[in-house]
């Protein structure tokens, strides 16, 4: 692992100001994050420890929905009354992610971020243009089980691995954001993962400095929760598809 900074932020205002800097990133639960690390696939010269933030909570909204922290873990979500009761379909997709070890570090707004599991991606000495841009894409034409059918470009055909990310857009969530002038911005789910399209480096609608404060649930949609995910064994194994959604059935 290549030598870094370490700075544990205090407040968010000082945590946006430290993710301005160049190669700078956030770290929470790093489960991601470290084996990246290690196999040099990203080197940032700072990391910015951001789990001293009040960012931890699930709570209640004034119009009947729910605001998710962005360092709620994944476990404490999945096992969340609201959320069992009132959006079965996200703690279904949660519990069918990652290990349960995982998912007792992994946080929501790192499962947000967390990278694609492209098996190119993660070998240096292949090309690849989401880690390194201009290289080329070494999937195309190589071995694409795991790969994107629709949303792909000439540019890249890698998938992203959340299950939570696919309840969330089924649910119309949106993520709210802090910048780095102090301001707030919401972006709604569907707009926050970028297609590859001719820059498959760029992967979210986040700015430089921008750090996820919370994800917000509206009211709950009434109907039949569904999450299937396909995939190669019964744990621990990402989807080869998934699909979310609230299927309601009216009379009439």
């Amino acid at each position: 692992m290549i030598p870094f900074d370490y700075i544990r932020a205090e407040s968010s205002a000082a945590a946006t100001t430290e993710g301005c800097r160049p190669e700078t990133q956030f770290i929470a639960g790093g489960t991601n994050l470290l084996d990246l690390m290690k196999l040099q696939i990203v080197t940032p010269t700072r990391l910015v420890d951001v789990t001293r933030l009040d960012l931890g909570g699930v709570e209640e909204t004034a119009d009947g929905g729910l605001r998710i922290g962005a360092l709620v873990r994944n476990s404490d979500l999945a096992a969340d009354p609201r959320v069992r009761r009132d959006y079965a379909l996200l703690s279904r997709a949660l519990l069918a992610g990652a290990s349960g070890q995982l998912r007792n570090m992994a946080t929501t707004g790192g499962n947000l971020l967390q990278r694609t599991r492209c098996p190119y991606f993660y070998d240096t000495a292949q090309a690849c243009n989401k880690r390194q841009p201009g290289t080329g894409c070494a999937a195309i034409g190589g071995v694409t089980r795991n790969h994107a059918i629709l949303g792909a470009s000439e540019h890249c055909i890698a998938t992203h691995p959340s299950d939570m990310a696919v309840a969330l857009r089924a649910l119309d969530a949106a993520v709210e954001v802090e910048t780095p002038d102090g301001s707030r911005r919401l972006i709604p789910m569907a707009e926050f993962h970028c297609l590859p399209g001719e820059t498959p480096q760029i992967e979210t609608a986040l700015a430089p400095g921008d750090l996820i404060t919370a994800v917000l649930l509206p009211p709950p949609l009434r109907g039949s929760h569904i999450y299937r995910k396909v995939r190669d064994r019964a744990s621990y194994a990402f989807a080869l598809v998934s699909v979310a959604a609230v299927v309601r059935i009216e009379a009439g």
